[in-house]
């Protein structure tokens, strides 16, 4: 099952953190949020289709990241859990560690926010660049 959302750049696109990437349906960005990689996002894990859902919460599930912006693409891999909630009305977020959260899509993901190339960074801080979070779940 694949699902794509659409989300925004913003200038304060950094990048850095070692545990996580996150998408926020929010607008704003403040350099604190170093693990954002955009804002303006189509959907949080609420709004995901419920058959995405339950198959995310699957604990053998493989889930497939792709990130795209102006041609360029990062790709991560994942596992589900039970015990996600995808309940967050705001937010998605991948985490390399086992924690959960309502905001928590994947987790036990091989990289994080900064590992997605420093191209594709400098692409994600241009404010109204269009990308693509693209998850296919296995």
């Amino acid at each position: 099952m694949r699902f794509e959302i659409g989300f925004f750049g913003h200038e304060c696109v950094r990048a850095l953190h070692e545990r996580t990437i996150e998408v926020t349906r929010g607008g704003d960005l403040t350099p604190a949020g170093d693990c954002v990689i955009g804002v303006g996002a189509s959907c949080a894990c609420a709004g995901l289709p419920e058959a995405l859902k339950a198959r995310l919460r699957d604990a053998g599930a493989a889930v497939a990241v792709e990130i795209t912006v102006g041609g360029m693409s990062f790709g991560l891999r994942g596992r589900g859990d039970p015990a996600l909630a995808l309940s967050d009305a705001r937010d998605i977020v991948l985490r390399r560690s086992a924690y959960a959260c309502p905001r928590t899509l994947a987790v036990e993901c091989d990289a994080a926010s900064d590992s997605v190339p420093r191209e594709m960074v400098r692409a994600l801080r241009e404010p109204g660049a269009r990308a693509r979070l693209s998850i296919e779940v296995s």
